[in-house]
């Protein structure tokens, strides 16, 4: 056993007298510190590269296995990204080639047992965890899923789509889109370590890519294997090297990361959030590699900065100056390439200029001002004393070794961490922060509500808007050429049909019930009292929704949504589909196809009934499939993007009862379709222009 010193501050104020806790605490002497036993590795390499690392641990009948794989996104090019993910995802739920995936959940459920794999930026995982009595029957499982995956059609569609819709709400939270731009800031949009997932990539993804992905990575030349538990060392390496000499060894595979060309600029960055009410700023810029001699020197500079409730930030910006909800900072280090220094601040719309301003002065005064010798110590106290959590068990041991070992780093590094931690001094820090921090040269990020923040930005130079829009995979619809001159003559007649006076003279009231599909059989009904000025543009929407009355209202390309007496601004998704859904309203068509490029298609016939095709092409192309005798839109169908399934499916609207007020025509029953699944109907009650 190996024995390291660690700082923990065994308060035992029980213990002391009445005088002692009268004394200020700096007075009280405190006892001896623990000392913590690590405990012995063993380890030894197969013929194919794996090597093994073990550890005994008999508290409890548990053995537990973890393999660090050497691949990662790194390897993925940008028109596939996503893949590392969706192979790790797919190896486990899709089983293997013996034993499909629903199976094997039930085997191991019955063992009360687990089996994960998964693929992150610079590395793989797989760890098994099982009872001591069914390790000899799983562990040839657990290798057959290391080698073996079966990769089904049915589960890679699955994994997608779980994909597709993490893309679709990425942008629902203002913390996760300031990581996300902010890494792009840094790295740039195109690179590794900040690129993202797309729809696009996702459906570039195939079976074959998995498979190739797969074979190249999970070889013996890349994969370390750490095991503790309730085991005799030299009984369990028997049956490991029986299991895994049988899997090939392969390549070692060159991780290859790319360097960071780093600029330093400053810069300030904004993405307009209309739906929220206060900023989450990030502002900093390159950070550093953990190999550099002075990591830990940079390591308390910035919990001086920002060590949760005692760092500057907290004590100055939140509680002091009251700029701030939460503060955060960081400088970062990575194994591979190199982190980011930033801090951060979520604060009120009108403060987020204040709150800026108050973050760079405290980066500021790190470089001009020493740190004093109770806050560096203080902070250097609070900084060992964490780390006693580094070693939380015996099994954190065996993982850290596996980290570093993985990392390149030696084995005494976290000794040595403690002990460099001891030796900081107050010139220390600013000696690093003089170096390493440039103020002047910050890239500002605040993603926020500009209609709130106002003009506040501008002070810190060219505003560059950000801008966050999930981009839409194509449409591969082949458009059918039609005849321009029939389409604008079934187009007169419709007009005609839903307008029999030819014209609207006042705003269309519409009374409805909407039924939603929430399930399988399963509807939502929402009342809707909608208002429609067509000279105007404007919509005016109350819903009776089940959480309480909603008022929205849209005047060309702005929108306000009202509930309980608060206004905010209609989010951009929302708007969009009232906006589509007026072009596509037949009273709007029947007002405005003079404007419209509109072609006869030619006669369908649908469900045995016969209909007139003419297309409408807009910014958005829209089919109307007309009752030869009435000239009514029975039919309508367009493309949609659906962001759950990341692709564009036909919805269908069949509309029935049509039926005249004012001057006015409408289907009082439309029922849509998305593909061949109803989505929701609408039922309406009353119609009128006043």
């Amino acid at each position: 056993m190996k024995k390291v010193l660690l700082p923990t501050l065994l308060l035992a104020i029980s213990l002391l007298n009445i005088a002692e806790a009268q004394r200020s605490w700096n007075e009280i002497e405190f006892p001896p510190l623990n000392s913590f036993d690590k405990p012995d590795i063993e380890i030894f390499e197969l013929d194919n590269g794996i090597r093994f690392y073990l550890v005994e641990d008999h508290e409890l009948p548990l053995i537990n296995l973890r393999v660090m794989v050497r691949t990662g996104g790194v390897l993925v090019p940008n028109d596939k990204a996503g893949l590392n993910s969706i192979t790790g995802t797919v190896m486990r739920t899709g089983g293997t080639t013996s034993i499909s995936g629903d199976d094997l959940s039930e085997l191991l459920e019955d063992r009360a047992a687990r089996m994960e794999t998964s693929i992150g930026l610079s590395s793989g995982s797989a760890t098994m965890n099982v009872l001591k009595e069914d390790f000899e029957e799983l562990l040839p499982v657990f290798v057959d899923l290391l080698s073996n995956p079966a990769f089904p059609d049915s589960r890679i569609d699955l994994a997608k789509t779980q994909q597709k819709t993490s893309i679709s709400r990425r942008n629902d939270e203002s913390i996760p889109v300031g990581l996300r731009e902010f890494q792009k800031l840094i790295y740039g949009p195109e690179s590794v370590y900040a690129r993202t997932t797309e729809y696009a990539t996702i459906d570039n993804i195939t079976r074959d890519d998995l498979v190739d992905f797969h074979a190249k990575s999970f070889v013996g030349q890349n994969m370390m294997i750490g095991l503790v538990g309730d085991f005799d060392s030299a009984e369990i390496r028997a049956h490991l090297e029986r299991e895994f000499s049988a899997i090939p060894a392969g390549e070692k595979l060159d991780l290859n990361f790319p360097e960071v060309d780093y600029e330093f600029v400053s810069s300030i960055n904004f993405v307009d959030k209309r739906d929220v009410n206060q900023s989450f700023v990030m502002l900093g810029h390159i950070g550093g590699l953990r190999e550099n001699p002075d990591y830990a020197k940079l390591q308390v500079m910035n919990r001086i900065l920002s060590d949760g409730f005692s760092g500057r930030l907290m004590r100055i910006v939140r509680s002091q100056m009251g700029l701030a909800y939460s503060v955060f900072g960081e400088y970062g280090s990575g194994n591979f390439y190199p982190g980011m220094f930033y801090s951060g601040v979520m604060t009120q719309s009108e403060t987020t200029a204040e709150a800026i301003n108050a973050i760079l002065d405290q980066i500021k005064r790190l470089q001009d001002e020493p740190v004093s010798e109770q806050e560096l110590q203080d902070t250097k106290d609070r900084f060992l004393n964490s780390l006693v959590f580094q070693y939380t068990s015996i099994a954190s041991v065996l993982n850290e070794r596996l980290s570093l070992d993985y990392a390149g780093l030696d084995p005494d590094t976290f000794d040595r961490l403690v002990e460099e931690i001891q030796a900081v001094a107050i010139e220390d820090i600013q000696q690093v922060a003089q170096q390493y921090l440039q103020p002047g040269a910050l890239q500002i990020l605040v993603v926020g509500n500009g209609a709130e923040i106002g003009d506040q930005l501008e002070q810190f130079g060219e505003i560059n808007e950000v801008d966050i829009t999930i981009p839409e995979p194509g449409d591969d619809e082949e458009a059918v050429a039609g005849d321009a001159a029939s389409g604008k003559e079934w187009a007169t007649k419709m007009a005609a049909a839903v307008l029999p006076n030819g014209t609207i003279d006042g705003e269309l009231v519409v009374e409805a019930d909407q039924f939603i599909e929430v399930a399988p059989g399963n509807e939502m009904a929402i009342g809707l009292k909608q208002t429609t000025d067509f000279s105007t543009g404007t919509i005016t929407a109350e819903v009776a929704a089940p959480m309480g009355q909603i008022t929205m209202k849209l005047e060309g390309n702005e929108g306000v949504m009202m509930m309980a007496g608060n206004e905010m601004p209609m989010p951009a998704e929302q708007r969009d589909q009232l906006l589509e859904e007026y072009y596509r309203n037949p009273v709007y068509i029947a007002l405005n196809y003079n404007d419209m490029d509109i072609e006869y298609i030619g006669n369908e016939e649908i469900d045995g009934v016969e209909y007139v095709h003419i297309r409408l092409n807009n910014d958005s192309t829209i089919n109307l499939f007309l009752d030869p005798e009435t000239a009514l839109p029975v039919i309508t169908t367009y493309r949609q993007f659906d962001p759950m399934q990341g692709a564009r499916v036909t919805v269908r609207v069949v509309s029935e009862d049509w039926t005249e007020a004012d001057g006015v025509v409408l289907p009082y029953k439309a029922t849509a379709f998305s593909g061949d699944t109803q989505a929701g109907r609408t039922v309406i009650n009353s119609h009128s222009v006043n």
